[in-house]
C-alpha cells in the first residue's frame, strides 16, 4: 500500500473525502513550488496532484496552460519535477501524483522513469493521454516499482470502457466531470452525482472527482458523494496572480483552506 491508497483508506475510516489541489511543478519557480507544497500540506491538502510542465498541454484550459508555460519560461523537466519531490520528502510525507501527458515518460523511458520515481517518493502518475488500452507496458512497468497509475473517466465513457478503466486504475479512479478542457465553471452539473454513483457501483477503488471544481460549495457539493476532490484551475490562477511575492504562500493557503474545510466537512451529519 503506497501513501496515495494508505491515505484514501485513512479518510474512508473517517468518512472524509480527500482534498486534492493540483499545482504545476516550477510555477512560479521549482523553490517556491516546495513551498506551496507545504502550505498545501499544512492548509489541509491530501494529496498533492503535480502537473508536470508540457508545450502543448491539449486537455489545460487557460489557467493551467499559462501556469506550464510559466514552469518552462525556467526550462522545467521532468527530471527537475522527480527531484523536487525527492526535496519536498525532506521534509513531508504527503502523497505526490504527477500529472503529465506521454511524450515526457516516453522519452524518459518506462524503466527508468518508474526507478526515478520510486526512490525520489513519487506514488503515482496520471498521464492524461495514455488510454488504458494502450498503457500495458508501461503499467506493468510502474506498478511493479510500487506506483499508482490513475486513469481518466469521462461522461462519454460508455459501459465497456468503465469497466476497463475501473480494472486498470490502480490508487483511485479519476472522474473528469464535464467533457472539455479544465477549468473554472459557475456550478456543477447535476450528473456528475449519478456518474460517481455508477463507477462505484463497478469497483470499491476511490472516485476522484476534477475539472471545474473551483469554490467551498463546489467543493463541499462534490465531497458529500465523491471521495475525492480535485481543483487545480483556481489554485494555478492564483499562484499566477502572486508571482514569486512574500505572500504567494500565505494567500494560496488560505484559498486552499477554504476548499479543504469544504470538501471535508461535506459528510458531517449526514
Amino acid at each position: 500500500m503506497n501513501r496515495i491508497e494508505k491515505r484514501f483508506a485513512d479518510l474512508a475510516e473517517r468518512d472524509e473525502a480527500a482534498f486534492i489541489p493540483y499545482i504545476v511543478a516550477g510555477d512560479p519557480t521549482l523553490a517556491r513550488t516546495k513551498d506551496i507544497v507545504l502550505a498545501l500540506e499544512q492548509a489541509g491538502a491530501d494529496i498533492i496532484e503535480f502537473g508536470v510542465p508540457f508545450s502543448d498541454p491539449v486537455a489545460d484550459g487557460v489557467a493551467n496552460q499559462e501556469g506550464a508555460l510559466r514552469a518552462l519560461e525556467h526550462n522545467t523537466s521532468l527530471k527537475d519535477v522527480i527531484n523536487l519531490v525527492k526535496e519536498i520528502r525532506k521534509e513531508s510525507e504527503i502523497p505526490i501524483l504527477l500529472f503529465t501527458y506521454y511524450n515526457p515518460l516516453l522519452a524518459y523511458g518506462h524503466e527508468a522513469l518508474a526507478k526515478d520515481c520510486a526512490d525520489a517518493g513519487v506514488d503515482g502518475v496520471l498521464c492524461v493521454d495514455l488510454p488504458p488500452d494502450e498503457a500495458a507496458e508501461y503499467k506493468k512497468t510502474l506498478n511493479g516499482a510500487g506506483l499508482s497509475t490513475v486513469f481518466l473517466a469521462t461522461p462519454t465513457s460508455h459501459e465497456e470502457r468503465l469497466k476497463l478503466i475501473a480494472d486498470e486504475s490502480t490508487g483511485f479512479i479519476y472522474y473528469v466531470s464535464r467533457t472539455g478542457v479544465t477549468g473554472e465553471r459557475d456550478q456543477m452539473l447535476a450528473s456528475v452525482k449519478d456518474m460517481v454513483t455508477r463507477i462505484k457501483e463497478r469497483s470499491n477503488k476511490p472516485v476522484a472527482v476534477g475539472f471545474g471544481i473551483s469554490k467551498p460549495e463546489h467543493a463541499a457539493e462534490v465531497g458529500s458523494y465523491a471521495d475525492g476532490v480535485v481543483v487545480g484551475s483556481a489554485i494555478v490562477r492564483l499562484i499566477g496572480e502572486c508571482g514569486d511575492t512574500p505572500e504567494l504562500t500565505e494567500r494560496v493557503s488560505a484559498f486552499v483552506g477554504d476548499l479543504a474545510r469544504a470538501a471535508k466537512g461535506a459528510r458531517v451529519g449526514a
